[in-house]
């Protein structure tokens, strides 16, 4: 009868939770003000590898700065700094 008052689980390695870094706003912690659209290199951070601009909710960056981070990288797609489509662009 022991065995059955003692109902848990019991696993070999204990779970793993997994422990997420709070996002921040690059921006805002290095006090940017403008994003420049002629720094290609540093649009590039905001791209995945199809060119695609990378949503807030994986780079953190606030509502504000990312409408700005848009705007540049259409800006410097426009005068061919950055590709609108490619394969591996990292």
């Amino acid at each position: 009868m022991a065995a059955q008052t003692n109902n848990e689980i019991r696993y070999l390695n204990p779970p793993t939770v997994e422990v997420k870094k709070k996002k921040y706003c690059r921006f805002k912690k290095a006090g940017i003000k403008y994003v420049d659209y002629k720094d290609a290199e540093f649009l590039k951070r905001f791209l995945n590898e199809q060119g695609k601009i990378l949503p807030r909710r994986l780079t953190g960056t606030s509502l504000k700065f990312q409408k700005k981070v848009s705007q540049a990288v259409k800006r410097a797609r426009h005068l061919a700094l950055l590709p609108y489509v490619t394969d591996l662009l990292k």
